[in-house]
């Protein structure tokens, strides 16, 4: 899954791709790099991010998901609003990645009544506060019944299994040792039998362990990417799409995936 950030305050990229023709290109290189899913959002969720109004975001995204949709691969949109996915699924989004998980009131019809895929993000907190103080018992634990728990309300809406996805949330009100944790034991949430993602591209846990800035952590992103693969992930979300295929191609070629 590639990173499309039609945003000015991403972590890793923000403003780079707010213009809709830069974010277009941007999301067709990644397409001829080989990304399988494009993933186009228009509100930063980085830790301390502040709200956008509705509005804004689909000024910012459905311009870029009218001109992907004849593309040859699924495009997502990233939001937390009902009316957002609405009228992305409407312009050719078949797929919404949900940090909220769907709990916003309205998101649960707004995906049920499609055919769009959904991805279930676990988040402590809200963005803009989240990483204030993040506090587990058994990080893996919580985060897996609270997947469980969204897994459940997205059946009762009518959503069938086979559209689901699930991501445990890397840096999103964790701890580093946290997303070590949920990295370390991964497979307990493939154990939930939906695709897992894995969104650890560039993250500041990457930063901490080797002291580098967002745009110097591609060799980090990449193990990040290569070990949740090895544990059962089935998509990883990242921003280096080329080199991302070239590290899990090496892995497919001995077999690693068997």
């Amino acid at each position: 899954m590639g990173v499309v950030n039609v945003t000015p305050d991403s972590f890793s990229d923000g403003g780079r791709f707010l213009d809709p023709e830069a974010a277009i290109d941007h999301a067709r290189r990644l397409i001829g790099e080989g990304a399988d899913i494009v993933d186009v959002g228009g509100e930063s969720t980085r830790p301390g991010a502040r709200p956008v109004e509705a509005a804004e975001e689909l000024q910012r995204v459905l311009p870029v998901i009218r001109a992907l949709r004849d593309e040859s691969v699924p495009v997502a949109v990233d939001t937390l609003k009902p009316e957002v996915m609405r009228a992305a699924i409407a312009e050719g989004a078949s797929i919404v990645n949900d940090v909220y998980a769907l709990r916003v009131p309205g998101a649960l019809d707004a995906v049920s009544a499609s055919d769009a895929g959904i991805c279930l993000m676990h988040m402590q907190g809200e963005p803009r506060t989240m990483q204030a103080a993040p506090h587990y018992e058994d990080v893996v634990r919580e985060v897996k019944a609270f997947l469980r728990e969204r897994m459940a309300a997205a059946a009762s809406a009518g959503i069938a299994g086979e559209r689901v996805a699930v991501d445990p949330g890397f840096g999103f009100g964790k701890t580093v040792e946290h997303n070590l944790e949920l990295l370390r034991r991964l497979p307990e949430l493939v154990e939930l039998g939906v695709p897992v993602l894995v969104g650890l591209s560039r993250k500041s846990t990457l930063g901490a362990i080797t002291g580098r800035p967002a745009s110097e952590r591609l060799a980090a992103s990449l193990a990040a990417a290569l070990l949740a693969v090895l544990r059962g992930a089935t998509i990883v979300r990242v921003h280096d799409v080329a080199a991302t295929r070239d590290a899990l191609a090496v892995l497919a070629a001995v077999g690693a995936f068997q």
